[in-house]
């Protein structure tokens, strides 16, 4: 009687560092020099998945939204993310980015310095995600709002664009 629970139990699983390949973030949606480590994927009834994503100097996301949203931690560097018709925002290690449902948005290392982040995104409808155009040069060299630790984000934004907890 105990196998047989045993059998019908779901068992916990470690995905050992290493064990995934890595691969080159494709150019159809990444501009730049991008390393992708898959970390989890979504195994049914689950619709989320992650993975460590690291871009040299001045590389890039394409612009994209994600059907159910992303979460972005970033691990390592420095790095920019922007929401369409917001200004681009600097973010750095233990900063979390949270996107909401289909917001257009691109995410990226700075210009002379590289970044990493853990991206979490689920599926809706066996998608993850929509990519579209290049972020042009212009609109990904634009500066970083001027932002502190000490400066709530909605004090250098409209209130849509960006929402600072902890501040």
């Amino acid at each position: 009687m105990t196998q047989a629970l045993h059998d019908e139990t779901p068992t916990l699983t470690v995905a050992r560092a290493g064990s995934q390949a890595s691969y080159s973030g494709p150019k159809e949606w990444f501009t730049g020099s991008v390393r992708v480590d898959p970390l989890f994927a979504a195994a049914l009834p689950a619709t989320v998945s992650g993975a460590l994503v690291t871009f040299e100097p001045g590389a890039r996301t394409d612009w994209h939204t994600h059907p159910a949203g992303q979460t972005l931690i970033v691990t390592a560097g420095c790095g920019r993310v922007q929401q369409e018709a917001c200004p681009v925002q600097e973010i750095r290690p233990g900063d979390v980015a949270t996107i909401p449902a289909n917001v257009r948005h691109w995410h990226g290392a700075a210009p002379t310095t590289g970044m990493s982040h853990i991206a979490i995104q689920e599926q809706l409808a066996g998608s993850a995600v929509t990519w579209m155009e290049k972020v042009s040069d212009a609109q990904y060299g634009t500066p970083p709002a001027t932002q502190t630790r000490e400066t709530p984000a909605t004090s250098i934004a409209d209130s849509h664009c960006i929402h600072t907890e902890g501040e």
